[in-house]
């Protein structure tokens, strides 16, 4: 039995995993999916959220868990699980990239998300000055996340989707082979995905190497159209 920890990318929440999760603890298995400061149910201010904000609270939780977790990061979020691996490494068993930014130390989210010139999501990004935060227009959400998903998705997205902090993704990672470096990583790759293009992965785990990368045949959101594929590739690890 493995403990699995799951992070949510940018505008999302907790409720990501809620195809995943259940398939996971039929196999005995426990899954958290945790909102971030700001985020889903969460009530901290967004205009207050930073990076180590959100990377505090996911340490928090882990030091409520006794054994090893496996921990998830899905998009922009890889970020997080990356800083948290330097500051909790003895508490990780596996860090699990899922169409995540996987980036060097001393670098930014934004630095590689510049490089994917062929992702579809930044003409439709919003920045609202007052809360340094960013929304997504919906009129992106099925070409750009949910290509290969089912309807009501994307009208739950319509209604669940908010403000992402701005902060995290222009805050250089501070990470050391001293701890960071010592968490074994895994790589998912989403291969039709066009929020996170197939380059802009390929690039980040080639640059920074994982003990082993798996691929999804799926757009930006294999927890919503392929969930059984995506738990069986976790039950795998």
């Amino acid at each position: 039995m493995k403990t699995f920890i799951f992070i949510h990318g940018s505008w999302h929440s907790s409720w990501n995993w809620h195809r995943v999760v259940p398939i996971l603890e039929k196999t005995g298995h426990r899954a958290i999916a945790m909102d971030l400061p700001g985020m889903g149910r969460d009530k901290t201010p967004i205009q207050t959220v930073t990076l180590q904000t959100s990377v505090d609270a996911i340490c928090s939780l882990l030091d409520t868990i006794e054994e090893k977790v496996i921990l998830v990061g899905h998009s922009k979020n890889g970020i997080l699980i990356s800083q948290v691996a330097e500051y909790r490494p003895h508490k990780i068993e596996k860090l699990v990239y899922l169409a995540a930014y996987l980036i060097p130390s001393g670098k930014t989210q934004r630095e590689y998300s510049i490089q994917d010139t062929e992702g579809v999501l930044k003409p439709y990004v919003i920045f609202h000055e007052a809360l340094q935060a960013t929304t997504l227009d919906s009129a992106i959400y099925r070409e750009g996340l949910y290509a290969d998903c089912e309807e009501y998705i994307v009208s739950l997205a319509k209604v669940l989707l908010s403000p992402e902090p701005f902060s995290s993704g222009i805050t250089p990672l501070q990470l050391t082979e001293r701890n960071f470096g010592t968490v074994p990583r895994v790589y998912i790759e989403c291969t039709e995905d066009r929020a996170v293009t197939p380059f802009i992965q390929r690039k980040m785990y080639s640059e920074m190497p994982c003990e082993k990368v798996y691929s999804l045949a799926t757009s930006h959101s294999p927890f919503f159209s392929q969930p059984q594929a995506l738990a069986d590739i976790l039950c795998e690890l």
